[in-house]
């Protein structure tokens, strides 16, 4: 759990990542050695666990998003620790979730197009052993992504 001033810090880390310790400290009324403080707290605890760009992945290149539901045979271990090993490599997949419901996983994969979506099922995701059916939503338009927490 973390105090109300690093969740400012967290707020405003997650705005712009890359600011100065002396913006983001005049940001969050703090002195820039007790915001350098609280954000290396942060770091060593793991709350922050590291820095990323966020990318436009149709200005990279990467115009088809798909929501894939998949659900297995059964939930050996054998087959699970499979589906996650294989599935942790791969690039085109950015999260995969275990879930209740109707579905074991859902994962979200970002492909260039549907030819390259296509290929993804067919050399990837059908010869994982123990799937028992993948089923797509094809994301038609983003209306709110990412993955800042609502300090």
């Amino acid at each position: 759990m973390v105090e109300e001033h690093d969740e400012r810090i967290l707020a405003e880390l997650q705005k712009d990542g890359r600011a100065t310790n002396q913006q983001l400290a005049d940001s969050v009324g703090m002195s820039t050695s007790a915001c350098w403080r609280r954000v290396r707290a942060l770091e060593e605890s793991g709350v922050i666990a590291g820095y990323s760009a966020l990318v436009q992945r149709e200005q990279a290149g990467f115009a088809t998003s798909a929501i894939l539901h998949v659900s297995l045979e059964r939930h050996d271990a054998k087959f699970v620790d499979e589906f996650v090993a294989r599935v942790t490599t791969r690039r085109e997949v950015l999260e995969c979730f275990a879930t209740t419901g109707d579905a074991d996983y859902h994962l979200r994969v970002v492909v260039r197009d549907m030819e390259a979506y296509n290929k993804f099922l067919d050399e990837f995701m059908f010869r994982i052993p123990g799937i028992r059916y993948v089923r797509t939503n094809v994301i038609l338009k983003e209306i709110k992504t990412g993955i800042a927490l609502p300090f």
